[in-house]
């Protein structure tokens, strides 16, 4: 008997408790989306306790946040199609900031009209740039993939996404990459994707604090069962669909504007440890080979 559809849908909520967490750093919009964000807040967050967990949960979305944009830079590309964008507006920035570029910011149907309304709401969209796009695509239907892919001029394209394969299964992970190799194959450019995210140890999950609403989510979603068992089986795992680690982004904790307040909540003796906290994700430019 066949499966019902997958209803993708249940993952946008978390793209607000995502954008609350972020209205904490100076990622262009956050704090002002955040601000007009309706709804309730998937996760049951605690906004009020800003402890040391608190902080560190924003410092990662931050780090993330960057993470692909210090890659855009790298890759140079005027071509930019986002997947599964949530509530950012990384690429309205991007347009502001250079007028060649064309980004096409994209998500399931309900997230971008909820995104018309914010930009309507902040009086950002009276002077459209006609490079911005927001355009609603579930990045598993191939068809749709490519006609948001022939909105755009002739030239390289970067792909980008953060927050999306741990959301998909195995099955699923292969059919976008099929969709995004063949694209990337015909145009030239590359993957971008901060979604190199390795399974916890038993242990790391029983230290890390999560919310009763957060650990439903995780468990619905089989979000720790959708990472990869580590970074070598996950270069393993692109290089089975065709494509190379062309490079890696690289944390810049100095820029980070959640970092006085996450120096001032670190114990006395973690203050002045040289080491980088331990890595839990890592970003990558993926080229299709």
């Amino acid at each position: 008997m066949n499966q019902p559809p997958k209803d993708y849908s249940t993952i946008s909520p978390s793209a607000k408790s995502l954008l609350l967490l972020k209205g904490y750093t100076n990622i262009p919009y956050a704090k002002e989306t955040a601000a007009l964000m309706p709804g309730a807040e998937v996760f049951d967050l605690d906004f009020g306790a800003k402890d040391l967990w608190f902080w560190l949960r924003v410092m990662h979305f931050e780090l993330r946040y960057w993470s692909i944009d210090q890659l855009l830079q790298l890759a140079g590309h005027k071509n930019i199609l986002e997947l599964s964008s949530g509530y950012s507006f990384r690429g309205l920035a991007r347009c502001a900031n250079d007028r060649s570029i064309h980004y096409i910011d994209t998500d399931l149907p309900e997230v971008i009209a909820t995104k018309r309304d914010l930009l309507t709401q902040l009086q950002l969209d009276q002077n459209p740039d006609p490079n911005f796009e927001l355009l609603p695509l579930n990045a598993l239907e191939a068809p749709a993939f490519d006609r948001a892919v022939q909105r755009f001029g002739t030239g390289p394209l970067s792909i980008v996404n953060e927050g999306l394969l741990m959301y998909l299964g195995l099955e699923e992970k292969v059919r976008l990459c099929r969709t995004i190799h063949a694209i990337l194959k015909q145009r030239g450019g590359c993957w971008i994707t901060a979604d190199v995210y390795v399974k916890r140890t038993a242990e790391m999950q029983i230290e890390l604090p999560q919310s009763a609403g957060e650990r439903r989510f995780f468990e619905q979603h089989h979000i720790e069962e959708n990472k990869f068992d580590s970074y070598d089986a996950a270069r393993a795992f692109f290089a089975e669909q065709g494509f190379e680690v062309a490079a890696e982004a690289v944390p810049d904790y100095q820029r980070l504007a959640v970092l006085p307040q996450l120096l001032q909540s670190l114990p006395e003796e973690a203050r002045n440890r040289q080491e980088p906290p331990p890595k839990v994700q890592a970003t990558w430019m993926l080229r299709a080979v």
